[in-house]
């Protein structure tokens, strides 16, 4: 799979444009993931037939209930820290761009359980690995989501360049990627914050002890551990081992491709990544619900 290619929203037509409205409906984000172009560039009829197979899952109030429950998890590290907030005065920045920043970090919150899910859900079913082994019997498993949990509550993220990054950023993100265990790649959250280099270089500052702490790590295991939970107990079992995928005429080739892009993804350095998005969300008054009522 050439990782390098992608299909954006601005350039999809027919169903390929349909299932990215339905992406971010279903996401309730207002952009498409990474994930999604690239695998549309790539195999779009398998990704139709996938996104067919998971779609109901982010679809129930359980889904909502482990979302807020995630969330929580990952912020449970205000128990040990005093979590940064910064207001806009803080940051010398004008009314508009603190505006854009709290939108934008709001929707990084919004989808880091989905993708989170997402990953360890077509992960384990490319591979035919358990899925719903043991599932939720409560009303909540095929009950709808909440309409109002996690709706319109972001801005479509907008990113810097890979070369127009700001100079005095070098030794954050070259701290970032140490952290994380990246290479010379940078992740959207921080070609997004990028854009606003004081408030990224001050807030990792006071994030890096945070999140280098047992206290974060021992949250992340926790978060880690719902994913794994929800995805066991889901009511739903995606039909996408690569018999069925045969059966339905779907190339090896193809499906070794989707298997190893899904696979990537369900593992450091992008788990790391996905885990500090309700922290970053937190420092500016951007995080979602952390329970479901």
């Amino acid at each position: 799979m050439d990782t390098s290619a992608q299909l954006y929203e601005s350039e999809a037509t027919g169903w390929k444009r349909g299932l990215y409205e339905d992406v971010k409906g279903t996401f309730r984000a207002p952009f498409v993931n990474w994930i999604f172009r690239t695998a549309m560039a790539n195999e779009p009829a398998l990704l139709r037939y996938a996104w067919g197979q998971v779609n109901p899952v982010f679809g129930t109030r359980a889904f909502g209930e482990f979302a807020t429950a995630y969330r929580d998890e990952i912020l449970s590290v205000d128990t040990e820290f005093d979590l940064p907030s910064y207001r806009r005065e803080t940051l010398g920045v004008r009314p508009p761009e603190y505006r854009e920043l709290r939108g934008q970090l709001a929707t990084f919150d919004v989808v880091a359980p989905r993708l989170l899910v997402l990953f360890e859900l077509m992960d384990r079913a490319l591979h035919d690995e358990p899925v719903g082994v043991e599932p939720d019997e409560s009303r909540s498993a095929t009950e709808p989501l909440p309409s109002w949990l996690d709706r319109g509550r972001g801005a479509p993220p907008t990113m810097v360049g890979a070369d127009d990054v700001p100079d005095q950023l070098d030794d954050t993100l070259d701290s970032l990627r140490r952290y994380h265990g990246l290479d010379d790649s940078l992740p959207s959250i921080y070609r997004c914050l990028a854009q606003w280099p004081e408030y990224l270089s001050t807030a990792w500052r006071d994030l890096e002890p945070v999140l280098e702490s047992e206290a974060f790590a021992d949250a992340r295991a926790g978060g880690d551990e719902r994913v794994g939970a929800f995805v066991d107990a889901t009511p739903y079992r995606p039909r996408l081992d690569s018999e069925t995928l045969r059966k339905l005429g779907f190339e090896s080739e193809s499906i070794e491709g989707m298997q190893s892009l899904f696979a990537g993804f369900n593992d450091d350095p992008v788990r790391s990544v996905v885990a500090t998005l309700p922290v970053w969300a937190a420092t500016v008054d951007a995080g979602g619900e952390r329970t479901l009522h």
